[in-house]
């Protein structure tokens, strides 16, 4: 446990150190006053929470402030950890009920799919699950091999085409494949789109309907790869993958490498999406998933 803590911490300490650490130097032994809040509405929006979730977080601490005589800006430090942990749900238990459970992995271009891909067949391979990998970016020589590269070293099976080929026929044909042989999880990598490109959704579109027909109820999921290094610009991809696809979950990558971690509470309030999984590392072993506690424990940690 106390390993698990302290990768999230250090998975955190950017997102800490840069948007969060000016907090505890503002949450002194002054008292409380006008000046306490606007310096604290402006680090908060400096720390990536946005203007909206920024406003609402602070009209229920001024509300705590009222109600429990709080005098001392220190003392509004308890309370905007709760409000912050109060802000993030726990993801839904995965129980992968579905034989196969086929998850369709979307996002744009570069937010780390393909790595991410290979780190969720790993956690799930090391809980006794049977995986097949389906390489549905097929305008993408490198993504293929890329993801053919982590299959060998997993020794999971990836179903490909040929280059340039119907992306939709090869996540039909590693659904049917993957049904055949009996696995328990198909993880299905799609080709990074730009969310304003309206054919390239459209072909999503297509890879999504066409899953279905390959299984009833497929696909039973829908996970959206955000980059956390692209803070509140994430959210307008979110909510064009989340009308496109019905996105059923986030899995935020990067997070290390993230000064903006604060766009994890706009996510949560403006899609209404579970985050599922976090990236902490670089390491298969780093792809956690999502704990509000140790999120918000990382965040404040320097503080």
């Amino acid at each position: 446990m106390a390993n698990l803590l302290s990768q999230w911490k250090n998975g955190l300490s950017r997102t800490s150190r840069i948007a969060f650490g000016q907090i505890a130097s503002l949450l002194g032994t002054s008292e409380i006053n006008d000046e306490t809040w606007s310096d604290l509405e402006a680090l908060l929006v400096q720390a990536d929470l946005g203007l909206e979730t920024t406003s609402s977080i602070l009209d229920s601490l001024k509300r705590v402030a009222r109600t429990d005589g709080l005098i001392h800006a220190n003392e509004l430090y308890l309370a905007l950890r709760q409000e912050l942990r109060a802000r993030l749900d726990v993801p839904p238990f995965l129980d992968f009920n579905h034989h196969p459970s086929v998850i369709l992995i979307v996002g744009v271009n570069g937010s780390g799919k393909t790595t991410t891909i290979a780190k969720l067949a790993s956690r799930f391979r090391s809980d006794g699950k049977k995986i097949l990998l389906g390489a549905a970016d097929t305008f993408r020589a490198a993504a293929v091999d890329q993801l053919q590269v982590w299959g060998d070293r997993l020794e999971v099976d990836v179903i490909t085409g040929a280059p340039e080929s119907d992306p939709a026929a090869v996540a039909f044909n590693a659904v049917q494949t993957g049904t055949a042989r009996g696995v328990d999880i198909i993880l299905i990598d799609t080709a990074g789109r730009l969310h304003t490109r309206f054919n390239l959704m459209e072909e999503l579109k297509k890879v999504y309907r066409v899953v279905g027909k390959s299984c009833p109820g497929a696909p039973h999921e829908v996970w959206l790869v955000l980059d956390a290094t692209t803070g509140q610009n994430a959210l307008q991809q979110a909510r064009s993958f989340k009308e496109a696809v019905n996105v059923t979950g986030v899995i935020l990558s990067k997070l290390d490498s993230s000064a903006r971690g604060g766009m994890v509470f706009a996510v949560q309030r403006e899609l209404g999406l579970p985050i599922l999984f976090a990236g902490l590392g670089e390491r298969l072993e780093d792809l956690q998933p999502f704990d509000p506690n140790a999120f918000v424990d990382g965040i404040l940690s320097n503080n």
